[in-house]
């Protein structure tokens, strides 16, 4: 997780200093070197990805021109608003840290469950969710990725519930996630209270260039609305086919650079917008030749 960057950059490792320094333990010992359990933890995950994209925000940022918007998923809303200069590198890693505690915290309290439902349109997904839901037990659409990938979030019985009924209805196929909590659902309402005040405590700017969030798919311009919809993200759906589609509306035409590990937004963006101009910036190879 971006090792290969500071090995070569400058930059990149000044970034992940910052955040080791921010967070008071080295963060980037347990990205390079594991043990890979223990990263997966979402309040080591968390911080873990948003370093990798801050550090190849670091190396590329004079490098992309004009930036029209951003946007992240989940998480990502965080890096988004880090482009766009409304946070700093340390901020955002803190405030990150401390939602995967909460988010960690409200999954032990109310133990949830989450599904990945493909080859069925969200509005099916939705209509099974709401027949699911019942006996204090809730299932709701969590991340809407592509018009027919769908995930599912709640109580482990309902997202059972739903899961077989989305089958039933023609889903391809329904994969259960390894997550710590009922992620993007009112199970996580504890976390976003507690993220809600550190929030409203945090250095947040008003940002250069509108970033389009998860809970609205709307674009933000000031530093009091990206507070209150990132609390308001824990507990809505990521609205990522509406947020990219905003993009698209806002910069026709414009080229989305994904900073970061891997290129899963790359492979939704196909499938929601075709033909797309795309370049992935993770690796230090992917860098390097953006660079050249």
């Amino acid at each position: 997780m971006g090792k290969d960057l500071a090995e070569r950059f400058p930059a990149a490792r000044d970034a992940f200093a910052a955040i080791d320094a921010a967070l008071g333990e080295p963060l980037t010992r347990l990205m390079w070197e594991g043990p890979e359990e223990r990263l997966q933890l979402t309040e080591h995950a968390q911080p873990a990805i948003l370093a990798h994209s801050a550090a190849v925000l670091a190396v590329v940022g004079e490098r992309l021109g004009r930036v029209a918007a951003a946007a992240g998923h989940s998480l990502g809303e965080y890096s988004a608003y880090l482009s766009a200069g409304a946070l700093s590198t340390v901020d955002a890693a803190k405030l990150v840290r401390r939602r995967g505690e909460l988010m960690r915290d409200a999954g032990e309290r109310r133990p949830g469950a989450m599904a990945a439902v493909l080859g069925l349109a969200t509005s099916e997904v939705e209509r099974v969710c709401q027949d699911s839901s019942h006996a204090g037990e809730l299932v709701v659409p969590a991340n809407l990725n592509t018009p027919d990938q769908t995930v599912i979030s709640g109580d482990p019985p309902a997202v059972e519930r739903a899961g077989a009924g989305c089958k039933a209805a023609g889903a391809k196929r329904v994969l259960p996630l390894k997550v710590s909590g009922a992620f993007h659902s009112p199970l996580m309402a504890p976390a976003a209270d507690g993220l809600r005040a550190m929030l409203a405590e945090a250095n947040f700017a008003e940002p250069e260039f509108p970033v389009v969030c998860n809970a609205a798919a709307e674009p933000i311009h000031s530093a009091i609305e990206a507070r209150r919809l990132l609390a308001e993200q824990l507990t809505a759906p990521v609205r990522w086919v509406e947020c990219v589609q905003k993009l698209v509306a806002l910069a026709p035409g414009a080229r989305f650079f994904e900073l970061g590990p891997g290129n899963v937004l790359g492979g939704l963006l196909r499938r929601i917008v075709p033909d797309t101009q795309y370049t992935s910036l993770g690796t230090r190879e992917e860098v390097e030749g953006f660079l050249a």
